[in-house]
């Protein structure tokens, strides 16, 4: 039913989109690290465990037992301006519609003897929180979109030769969300819905060394199918303001109260990367990554009371490229300095952007720290400015339900990443 198309769009973009601040909202930020040259190299550079999360065979270089404790602070910036309902009238600017979250991260790594290694990571590879005033003109389309998901590990690696190795890894994955929005036709109440899942996937890596100054990397982290199942709320019936459903009653709370399921596909990465030390100092890098969006073409969401479909939504995302050229270079014997250059590839079209995931490219500017204390613990610090080319929003091309909006989104993203890692 049309009623139900904004909730399905809403739930569908949050869930299957998540890079909370990279395109498409996936959280790229898994190593304090790794961020310092904008993740340049991270698919090769295996500087400590943190970057098992993009090549797991990077786990080959690191000798004994590792831990690697980490998180980020994400502190985005984005203003909806100009905002106009369907009469035309200017609505007030929306400020702070994606709120700071926090993403930690962990790993421990052990060499088991010459050839295998063995390992496991904890992430939150995607997330995300907007939120807008409960009356503001485009309620409708979503006021609450909370987000969150944790990713256990486990992982293996084997040095097939002096300069190769390949890893692999089981991804198993909880997801959760919470939704509101205002009915879409009369506003008068407010749909809830919250759900989970946990499904899995795998991750795969190959790390081929030239010489002890270059090597190269590839990875790979696979979709993963998860089902959605929750509940949808509503806190006031919307089909009493319907011609021809006024004493719908039963069947009006039936509808609007009931449990859901939605099968949404997360993307498969792919992700190329090279590095090089030019001499004792310095060091470049560079990374390729490829986000498989296009598997977010539609949502059916369906009643698990009857089984049949309430409805369907076409979101038409595109797969993203993201393209990355860092460089690091030694202070001393105990500070290095990295810094990074990124672009990275929206996965929403202008004809498609909704205003829970007002998505457009962007341009990231990193540097960071490494502190080596001693021959057993080091730490690092990262900070990343990402600023997001001004997106424009026009709901009448997306085909859903609710009334028209457009308005014009200036966004930003502040990003402050810290972790130690500790070799036993």
């Amino acid at each position: 039913m049309k009623k139900f198309l904004t909730l399905t769009t809403a739930i569908a973009t949050v869930l299957c989109s998540s890079d909370a601040f990279a395109a498409g909202f996936h959280l790229r930020e898994q190593s304090a690290a790794a961020q310092g040259n904008s993740y340049a190299g991270a698919t090769a550079g295996a500087e400590d465990i943190s970057y098992t999360y993009y090549n797991v065979a990077g786990l080959t270089r690191h000798q004994g037992t590792q831990i690697s404790l980490g998180a980020t602070y994400i502190a985005p910036k984005a203003e909806a301006k100009n905002v106009r309902g369907e009469d035309g009238r200017r609505d007030a600017d929306v400020q702070n519609v994606v709120h700071a979250a926090i993403s930690p991260n962990f790993a421990v790594s052990h060499q088991i003897n010459e050839k295998w290694f063995a390992g496991i990571s904890g992430n939150s590879p995607f997330g995300m929180i907007t939120k807008y005033d409960k009356d503001w003109v485009g309620s409708d389309h979503g006021i609450t979109s909370d987000v969150k998901t944790a990713t256990i590990t486990p992982m293996v690696a084997y040095k097939a030769t002096d300069k190769l190795s390949l890893g692999a890894g089981l991804q198993a994955q909880l997801v959760w969300a919470h939704l509101t929005n205002s009915h879409s036709r009369s506003r008068t109440g407010i749909v809830t819905v919250g759900g989970h899942a946990m499904d899995l996937g795998y991750q795969l890596g190959l790390m081929y060394e030239f010489n002890p100054a270059t090597r190269f990397g590839i990875g790979y982290r696979s979709q993963i199918r998860h089902k959605i199942k929750g509940k949808m709320r509503s806190s006031g019936s919307e089909l009493s303001a319907i011609p021809g459903y006024a004493a719908a009653g039963a069947q009006a709370d039936a509808l609007m109260n009931q449990k859901i399921s939605a099968k949404l596909t997360t993307p498969a990465v792919f992700s190329v990367g090279a590095y090089h030390d030019l001499n004792d100092k310095w060091s470049v890098m560079a990374e390729y990554q490829r986000v498989f969006w296009s598997c977010f073409q539609n949502l059916t969401f369906v009643s698990r009371n009857g089984g049949y479909a309430i409805s369907r939504v076409n979101e038409k995302w595109r797969d993203t490229n993201f393209f990355a050229v860092g460089t690091s270079y030694m202070l001393d014997e105990q500070w290095k300095l990295r810094l990074g250059l990124a672009y990275d590839q929206s996965a929403v079209r202008y004809k498609h952007r909704t205003p829970r995931i007002p998505d457009t490219d962007r341009i990231w500017y990193s540097a960071g720290l490494n502190y080596q204390y001693n021959d057993h613990l080091s730490f690092n610090m990262s900070y990343t400015y990402i600023q997001a080319h001004k997106a424009s929003l026009n709901t009448a091309y997306t085909g859903n339900e609710g009334r028209n909006v457009t308005a014009e989104y200036n966004n930003s993203i502040k990003v402050f990443a810290f972790g130690a890692v500790y070799n036993f």
